[in-house]
């Protein structure tokens, strides 16, 4: 392969905003993006061939050290712009990564540029620190925890059916800690990390699974979050979602909206419904997410995956831009202001299927939360537009399960002529009493959902009264059926 092959496949890297280029034995050239991997190239490479790309831009220096089992790297400009280029070995030999050097970085010891922005550190200190970052998400996938949490100078912790445990590991400073980041961070991350002290993103790690990432810094340094997602869509009947709940996947048109706070399974729920209608419907289905959790390939629909920051500049311009490219189904990652609001419930009018989620409990507080980000002279017309547009709310959250592990409590609004009146009318403080007089049309409130795990006896009592929000009418339904009500200081 030329040397000018390995100029244009990093044209592509520069272009397509990757963060990485991957050559390895039997492999075909891989681009690394936003925590997924795509093929560039059809043929698999052989050792012979991945030495022959490196020896063909490397110095002197680089060159007499390919044949070696040391891993080092070197710097390369080609007509793109300045990369790293690292090398070392696994079982089946060399491998070759490439990456684009950020903007101003400065050059680590040695003479490489740095990766990333990572000034004064080798290729060699990045791919130890990814290697023992990569390590402590193993152990949170292995304990079957949810979440990993580093802070500067403090153990790993885990969450782990929803409570946080301490892991018997030493301490990690800040410095390593900070290292520990960059090293599976693109340069726009490294650069919105440095400049905002925040940034969000998703890493990949080949067949295990991927992690939807966020660092930021406390009054210790720095710090992160790792919160697992599957490498598996469960569907939507292994979620145990309803018939009629699947059903809102079968629309041609409105708004469903997935409720919850932040660690209640909002986007597993989203993923099933959206995995639905890819494996049922012949249509096309766009994702605008920050950033791309669960990775869908398309199957009988076309699915296209974008993420604000990366491949759009907000959710709203998204949004506007998805109606000029022929979709029928739009999914929503956070409807987290007015123009986003706003522009989903004309889509869900002019005849499109638009999923979204907001960070609301109950169905009701959906809809008054939706209505409120409005100018008070604009929510007459909101009210109209929503009772006509909305199609279903599912708000869910997740109980600790009797004897390990956590199962979802979901509230299910459907519209039906009367709720679409109330919402017209302001009245959505009636809400909950419709959903209470149609439980046969497949609408349930929290307190009725928490009530069937309690009865199923998933959970106990006090976990369900803890998750309620009506909870003076929970805890007389637990007196009624005879359940154990001593937490609440009774007998």
């Amino acid at each position: 392969m030329p040397v000018a092959r390995l100029d244009r496949l990093i044209q592509v890297l520069y272009e397509q905003r990757g963060d990485a280029l991957q050559l390895a034995v039997g492999k075909p050239v891989t681009l690394l993006a936003n925590g997924s991997a795509r093929a560039l190239t059809r043929d698999p490479l052989t050792d012979v061939q991945i030495l022959a790309l490196a020896r063909e831009v490397a110095d002197a220096d680089a060159a007499a050290r390919l044949g070696g089992s040391e891993a080092f790297s070197f710097g390369y400009r080609s007509p793109s712009g300045q990369v790293t280029v690292a090398l070392s070995r696994d079982a089946t030999g060399p491998l070759v990564e490439v990456r684009a050097s950020a903007p101003g970085a400065g050059a680590p010891l040695g003479g490489a540029a740095a990766p990333a922005g990572v000034a004064g550190r080798s290729s060699a200190e990045l791919a130890e620190a990814r290697t023992a970052l990569e390590g402590l998400l193993r152990r949170l996938v292995d304990a079957g925890a949810s979440d990993l949490h580093l802070r500067s100078d403090e153990p790993p912790l885990l969450r782990l059916h929803g409570e946080l445990v301490r892991e018997d590991l030493p301490r990690i400073p800040g410095e390593r800690l900070e290292l520990m980041l960059v090293s599976i961070m693109s340069p726009r991350e490294v650069g919105e990390f440095r400049e905002t002290g925040d940034t969000d993103w998703a890493h990949e790690i080949a067949g295990l699974a991927r992690f939807r990432c966020n660092a930021g810094q406390d009054r210790h340094g720095p710090m992160a979050v790792f919160r697992v997602i599957p490498a598996t869509i469960r569907t939507a009947d292994e979620m145990g979602l309803s018939r009629e709940v699947q059903n809102l996947c079968y629309l041609t048109k409105g708004l469903v909206v997935v409720t919850g706070p932040t660690g209640s399974g909002k986007s597993t729920t989203l993923a099933a419904l959206v995995d639905l209608v890819n494996r049922t419907r012949t249509d096309h289905i766009i994702t605008i997410e920050d950033p791309i959790e669960f990775v869908h390939q398309s199957k009988k629909c076309l699915v296209t995956q974008r993420q604000v920051g990366v491949h759009t500049r907000s959710f709203k311009h998204a949004l506007r831009a998805a109606l000029r490219e022929d979709p029928d189904i739009i999914l929503v990652g956070e409807m987290r202001d007015l123009e986003t609001v706003s522009i989903a419930i004309e889509t869900a009018e002019t005849g499109h299927l638009v999923f979204g989620t907001l960070h609301t409990t109950t169905a009701s507080s959906t809809i008054d939360r939706i209505i409120d980000q409005f100018p008070p002279d604009r929510q007459s017309q909101v009210r109209v537009m929503l009772s006509e547009s909305l199609r279903g709310v599912i708000s869910q959250t997740l109980c600790k399960k009797i004897g390990g592990g956590r199962a979802a409590a979901r509230e299910i609004l459907l519209t039906i002529p009367a709720v679409s009146n109330l919402i017209r009318e302001g009245k959505t403080f009636q809400i909950p009493s419709v959903m209470q007089t149609n439980r046969k049309a497949g609408m349930a409130t929290l307190n009725d959902a928490l009530m069937e795990l309690v009865d199923a006896k998933q959970v106990e009592p006090k976990e369900a009264y803890m998750k309620a929000v009506e909870k003076a009418g929970f805890a007389a339904a637990l007196r009624a059926k005879r359940h154990d009500v001593s937490f609440l200081g009774e007998g």
